[in-house]
């Protein structure tokens, strides 16, 4: 591979790193939003199906660039991600926090009690995300890459929906287990909120595998890379 190759890989791990942290920060940011996505009105366990938070909106979207880099990049450059994403979640933490503990003004179009309201809780979202997070996403690049082994590099559908599936399930339970532990869910919405998410989740993974398909032919076109082979960026 020529420098002027490894300078634009270089450059597309940067903004795929980019889109991934921006994603799961944003999605710690906005959970307390509920949306029903569904429009069947179909319920589980007293909860609606597809009842979800708005934060598993750009979640899935991390599984699929970890997926993306652990193809073409391998499996180092996927867990430094991973822990860049565990580095820029504690920033925000620390963000959140100073920010709320600020007095507002008396003109200040949000107030203490707004902010406190929609924040407020963020730390500890953060806190349960991260745990998740970095369970989840260990696991979804080990499975990735045993199946990558086991299958030479072929059946990039297999790998890409089995990973992330297992994770997602156990990102989706841990992370309800510890809002409802934290009070912030009532138990009640427990077994509801874990199928609706998870059945969720599988979808979005089942419906981003085309999307990995072309990213992985795109980048094994632009760098012509065979089979298997992986971005050296060394």
């Amino acid at each position: 591979m020529t420098l002027k190759d490894k300078l634009a890989a270089q450059r597309i791990y940067i903004l795929l790193g980019a889109l991934f942290i921006t994603s799961l920060v944003v999605s710690n940011l906005i959970f307390q939003k509920f949306f029903y996505w569904y429009p069947l009105d179909i319920e589980i366990f007293g909860t609606k199906l597809f009842e979800i938070s708005v934060g598993i909106l750009p979640y899935p979207i991390t599984f699929l660039i970890t997926d993306l880099i652990s193809e073409i990049y391998g499996k180092k450059r996927a867990n430094d991600i991973v822990v860049t994403g565990i580095f820029a979640s504690l920033f925000s933490l620390l963000i959140i926090y100073t920010a709320n503990h600020v007095p507002a003004t008396s003109w200040s179009y949000v107030k203490d009690d707004m902010f406190n309201t929609v924040f407020g809780n963020s730390a500890i979202a953060v806190f349960a995300s991260m745990l998740t997070y970095l369970f989840a996403q260990f696991i979804d690049i080990q499975i990735y890459h045993f199946w990558k082994r086991l299958t030479k590099g072929k059946h990039l559908w297999l790998r890409n929906n089995f990973s992330t599936w297992f994770s997602q399930f156990v990102d989706t339970f841990s992370i309800t287990f510890l809002l409802c532990s934290f009070g912030i869910i009532d138990w009640a919405n427990f077994k509801g909120l874990l199928i609706s998410g998870f059945l969720f989740k599988v979808i979005i993974a089942a419906c981003d595998t085309p999307f990995l398909y072309l990213g992985v032919y795109l980048f094994r076109k632009r760098f012509h890379l065979r089979v298997n082979q992986e971005i050296n960026l060394v």
